[in-house]
């Protein structure tokens, strides 16, 4: 398993220097690789261990490349090869795609050292400090937060230099499975403990077993992003005060990025602990965000970026997490099966074949409740999720399932969390 710590950064004023002097080399040989790149034949293009080669003659040439570490240099060459693949499959699937574009100083930010050219030194510093050195730079001071795991190995290390002008550095780790929880087998899985997650609009997620967890407000945060950015456009281009309020814009906009990314973490933590198996639909986020109306809320829930997390902490945990087909799971009727057709600003469901009526997405929750001689059914699309992983990993939709024991949404065990809850004690249950 791969997975990186990302710790915030403290250099000192000449090393700062040092790293920023390091950033800009390689930013140039970054483009230097692309227009060696670009001036062969289409023909006979250079492949990664080919400019590689090329990277001795480069510094024979030009003295400044030679300032680079090697491993460190091969890294940027990599770089630009694994984004000239991301743009050939982006290619094939059918998106109109140009050529990759020259790095500016604001657009290169970080730097890999990779197997080389870096030690970490956890009792140099004092409390929560380490510091790590890099090749022909020195020792940065990083806040370590949480110490690198005895059983997981350093493959690489990169600094980057935010928008905002904070330094962090980041280590990508490698952890043997064999020291990870051991997932539930299939044929063994609890399936009472399983659970189906809609991403919904009107709320953040619905759970098949009765929760609702409200969308994180960002109201505040986005009218103080909107009065700074006013702010910004009154300034001169390229003044002081411009680089100035630039920054406190980016600020703005990584504390809403981070605020965003806590909010996950604390989700899918709570439902990697609880479940053995959690079922999630697999959305096109950006054909999703290309459509008509509600891009810039569906941009908010970050939903691609929320099934990485809950994947990972899966693997962390001893999770299944299993993707299921998305498509017709808010139209498709819970009660009797029947799609219909309704664009997503429509909130209610009205089954014309049954006369099922619910709100779309109001609690993503199935209960069949006997009272009396009367059936009262409360179907929502997390139970068609939950149907269609249970169908994914082949085990078939069981006699006894946990619908059974759920609240629906009009009853008093119906549990519906807000997210100001979320944020302020880190937990759904506490």
């Amino acid at each position: 398993m791969e997975y990186s710590h990302r710790y915030r950064a403290s250099p000192t004023e000449e090393v700062a220097v040092g790293l920023e002097h390091h950033l800009n080399v390689h930013r140039q040989l970054y483009n230097h690789v692309r227009w060696d790149y670009e001036q062969a034949p289409e023909d006979d293009k250079p492949s990664e261990y080919d400019q590689n080669n090329k990277l001795t003659e480069w510094k024979r040439k030009w003295s400044v490349f030679s300032e680079l570490h090697s491993k460190a240099a091969q890294a940027t060459v990599a770089r630009f090869h694994r984004n000239l693949s991301n743009l050939r499959k982006k290619k094939e699937k059918g998106y109109n795609v140009g050529r990759l574009k020259r790095q500016t100083p604001t657009d290169y930010r970080s730097v890999t050292y990779n197997q080389s050219g870096f030690n970490l030194d956890e009792k140099r510093g004092h409390d929560k400090y380490a510091y790590v050195r890099f090749s022909k730079i020195g020792w940065v001071k990083i806040r370590y937060s949480r110490p690198i795991p005895d059983h997981a190995t350093i493959k690489e290390v990169t600094f980057k230099k935010e928008r905002t002008g904070e330094w962090f550095v980041s280590f990508g780790l490698e952890t043997d499975d064999a020291n990870l929880p051991e997932k539930p087998g299939v044929d063994s899985l609890n399936t009472s403990n399983s659970v189906g997650i809609d991403l919904g609009i009107l709320n953040y997620i619905h759970t098949s077993d009765g929760k609702t967890v409200d969308w994180l407000d960002l109201q505040d945060d986005y009218k103080r992003l909107r009065r700074e950015q006013r702010k910004l456009s009154r300034k001169e281009k390229g003044s002081n005060n411009y680089e100035k309020q630039r920054r406190e814009v980016a600020k703005v906009k990584r504390h809403i990025k981070r605020k965003l990314l806590d909010y996950q973490h604390k989700i899918t933590t709570w439902l990697a602990k609880e479940y053995d198996a959690v079922f999630v639909e697999d959305l096109n986020v950006q054909s999703m965000l290309q459509g008509d109306g509600n891009a810039r809320n569906k941009q908010d829930t970050a939903w691609r970026q929320f099934i990485t997390l809950l994947e990972y902490k899966a693997d962390l945990h001893g999770t299944h997490v299993v993707q299921v087909e998305a498509r017709g799971t808010t139209k498709e009727c819970a009660s009797c099966g029947v799609e219909t057709a309704k664009p997503i600003w429509v909130r209610e469901h009205s089954c014309p074949s049954c006369g099922f009526e619910t709100d779309r997405d109001a609690n993503a929750v199935v209960r069949l409740r006997l009272t009396g001689s009367k059936i009262a059914r409360d179907f929502a699309t997390a139970m068609n999720v939950l149907k269609r992983g249970f169908s994914e990993l082949g085990l078939g939709w069981p006699e006894s399932t946990p619908v059974e024991t759920v609240a629906a949404t009009d009853t008093a065990d119906f549990q519906r969390v807000s997210a100001r809850h979320v944020v302020e004690t880190g937990s759904l249950l506490s």
